[in-house]
C-alpha cells in the first residue's frame, strides 16, 4: 500500500491518485494535520516487534502494509480547540514529534526522503558545496550578516548582484521574499544585514531558466522564457504565464547526470533544481528544492513527471513481491 501525506487541496497527489487508479493500486491519503483531533495513531512494541494502526474516518489501517510513503505536503498537527496558549502548543509540539517518529519507524521507500533528510537537504549552502564539487557552475555568492562582505562582493561585480532569503521562512502574513536585485540606493541600508543573514549572489546574464525535475534516476527539464517579461526577469516564481512560454528542454548528458548525483548525495528520491542557461550557453546552478511543485510544469509541457513518481512509488511494491515470490 502506498501512504500520500498531504493536505486536503493538494492537486499533485489528486493528480498521482488518479493514475494509482488507473494502475489500480493500493493508496491511502491522509493528512497528518488530523491528529490528534480527528484520528490516532497507535505503535505497539512486544516481543521484540512493532505493530503501527492508524484510525480514522470510522475505520483502521494496518500501517505495516505500507511498502512506501510520499511526503507531498503534510498538515502540521492541530490540537483540539478547547486548548489554547502554551497547553495548545504543548499539544501540537508533541503530536507533530510523534507523527514524525512513528514514519521513521515504517519499512518503507520514502520520496522525497524521510523527514529529517529533506530537511538538511534544504540548507541551500550545503547545497551549493555538494554542486561545485559535482562541477556546477555556480554564482559568486556571500552568505551570512557581515555587510563589509556584501559590499567586497557588490564593488567585485560592479553592482550586479541579486539577493534571496536563506530558507524558507515566512514573512507575516504568509508574504514570501522573491530573488531581488541589489541597487546602489539598498546600500544605505547596508548595515541591516547584521541584523538577518541574506545571499547574496553575482548576477548570471540569462537567456533561459530551467526547472529541472528529477524522479529517481529520470530527468525531465523544461525552459522557462523568464526574460521575456520583466515581471519574472530576476525571479521566474512571481508567474507571467502569458509571457513567460514553457517547454521541454533537452539537457546535455553530463549535466544530467549531475542533477541526478546531487539528488542522490543529498539522500533524496526526488529533486527540482533550478539552473540557469546563459547566452553563451553556459550552465549555471541556482539551487535544489526537494518538495518543489511539479505539477504546473507538465501541464505546461507534456513531461510525464506525475506517471514517473507513481512509477517510483510502486517500485517498492513491486521490489517486495519479487522478494517474496522468490
Amino acid at each position: 500500500m502506498i501512504l500520500i501525506l498531504t493536505q486536503a487541496d493538494d492537486v499533485h497527489a489528486d493528480a498521482a491518485e488518479a493514475e494509482l487508479g488507473r494502475r489500480d493500486a493500493r493508496w491511502l491519503r491522509f493528512d497528518p494535520a488530523q491528529v490528534p483531533t480527528r484520528a490516532s495513531i497507535a505503535v505497539h512494541f512486544a516481543d521484540g516487534r512493532v505493530r503501527r494502526t492508524l484510525h480514522h474516518d470510522g475505520g483502521q489501517v494496518d500501517l505495516d502494509e505500507v511498502s512506501a510513503v510520499w511526503f507531498r505536503r503534510p498538515g502540521r498537527p492541530v490540537p483540539p480547540a478547547h486548548l489554547t496558549g502554551y497547553l495548545a502548543d504543548f499539544v501540537a509540539g508533541e503530536s507533530a514529534t510523534f507523527v514524525g517518529d512513528a514514519w521513521e519507524t515504517l519499512d518503507a521507500l520514502a520520496v522525497p526522503a524521510p523527514r529529517p533528510v529533506v530537511q538538511r537537504a534544504q540548507y541551500k549552502l550545503r547545497q551549493l558545496q555538494l554542486a561545485a564539487q559535482l562541477g556546477f557552475e555556480l554564482p559568486e555568492t556571500v552568505a551570512g550578516n557581515h555587510p563589509d562582505a556584501v559590499l567586497d562582493l557588490f564593488n567585485a561585480h560592479g553592482g550586479h548582484l541579486i539577493s534571496k532569503q536563506v530558507g524558507l521562512n515566512r514573512l507575516g502574513g504568509g508574504l514570501v521574499r522573491y530573488t531581488e536585485p541589489v541597487r546602489h540606493r539598498d546600500l544605505v541600508h547596508v548595515e541591516g544585514i547584521r541584523q538577518c543573514p541574506v545571499i547574496v549572489q553575482s548576477y548570471v546574464p540569462k537567456r533561459l531558466e530551467l526547472r529541472v525535475t528529477v524522479v529517481g534516476e529520470r530527468v525531465y527539464a523544461a525552459a522557462i522564457d523568464s526574460q521575456h517579461a520583466h515581471h519574472t526577469r530576476y525571479d521566474w516564481r512571481r508567474y507571467d504565464d502569458k509571457n513567460s512560454r514553457m517547454c521541454p528542454w533537452d539537457l546535455p548528458g553530463d549535466v544530467a547526470a549531475r542533477c541526478v548525483e546531487l539528488t542522490r548525495r543529498l539522500g533524496l528520491r526526488y529533486g527540482a533544481i533550478d539552473l540557469v542557461l546563459t547566452p553563451d550557453d553556459r550552465y549555471v546552478f541556482l539551487e535544489i528544492n526537494p518538495s518543489g511543485q511539479y505539477l504546473w510544469v507538465e501541464d505546461a509541457t507534456g513531461l510525464p513527471i506525475t506517471a514517473a513518481i507513481v512509477d517510483l512509488l510502486m517500485s517498492a511494491t513491486a521490489t517486495a513481491t519479487t522478494g517474496g515470490d522468490s
